[in-house]
């Protein structure tokens, strides 16, 4: 049931002229006989927000590393920003912005070390860096911690620590796996708001396994089990209450 995308050559680099900002097309993931993902195909057009939803296991995180260039296909193409990651992968970097589940934080840095640390990575100017980096702190709320270690952090702030980073170079598209892991119920709400706010101007994919993230936030679900994709569709299309969505949730992943 995914949405259909038309393949584009082989290092095709169409730039934000492509309405569809994230592309899967046909990703498949082989580890000798074990297929991770199997012919995942959808796409993820400009300005909306985008569940990608899936039981633990399903190859939600193995699909993301594809798409933004962690992991090579075995099959498919991966597109970000109209450009395939695999042959243009500097020009899509420059467009998308990664939290991985378990980000890289560089523990005896501070927030504000790392930060400059990614900047200098990414090659940006020191007033570009600058602006940035007061944005981000404000954004995701690190002005308390601005200063202290990462090792010190809550896992709250750890996270809003990996947002900043996938913020810092004001990135059109956002790919977020498993945002909200782990945190408590505060955290969980403050990271919401903060996805909400930025779907106001960027695509994003997110990942979780919570079905009232999924309600709060996206506008679109996107259903991966067992490493294909068994749903694609509007948030209402799974269920209009917690207890419908369950089911739904349950006959798509127990089929």
């Amino acid at each position: 049931m995914s949405e259909q995308v038309q393949q584009a050559p082989a290092g095709s680099a169409t730039g934000t002229a492509s309405e569809n900002m994230i592309e899967a097309i046909g990703l498949s993931k082989f580890y000798g006989q074990f297929a991770a993902t199997r012919d995942v195909t959808f796409s993820v057009p400009r300005g909306q927000v985008a569940a990608f939803l899936g039981p633990n296991g399903a190859g939600k995180s193995t699909t993301m590393k594809l798409l933004t260039g962690f992991l090579s296909p075995s099959e498919g193409q991966a597109r970000v920003g109209g450009f395939d990651v695999s042959t243009h992968r500097i020009e899509a970097s420059q467009k998308l912005g990664y939290l991985p589940e378990n980000g890289p934080l560089y523990e005896e840095m501070t927030p504000l070390g790392f930060l400059k640390y990614v900047g200098g990575v990414r090659g940006m100017s020191s007033a570009e860096l600058s602006n940035r980096l007061e944005f981000v702190m404000d954004k995701c709320d690190l002005s308390t911690v601005w200063k202290k270690p990462i090792r010190k952090l809550s896992r709250g702030f750890r996270q809003r620590v990996g947002m900043a980073q996938a913020l810092l170079h004001d990135p059109d598209i956002l790919i977020l796996d498993e945002p909200t892991s782990g945190l408590d119920p505060n955290q969980n709400q403050s990271v919401r708001d903060l996805i909400r706010s930025l779907g106001k101007t960027k695509t994003i994919l997110l990942s979780t396994h919570i079905l009232q993230e999924v309600k709060a936030v996206c506008s679109r679900v996107i259903l991966i089990n067992q490493g294909s994709v068994v749903f694609d569709g509007p948030v209402d299309e799974l269920g209009n209450s917690q207890e419908d969505m369950e089911e739904r949730f349950h006959k798509l992943t127990h089929a």
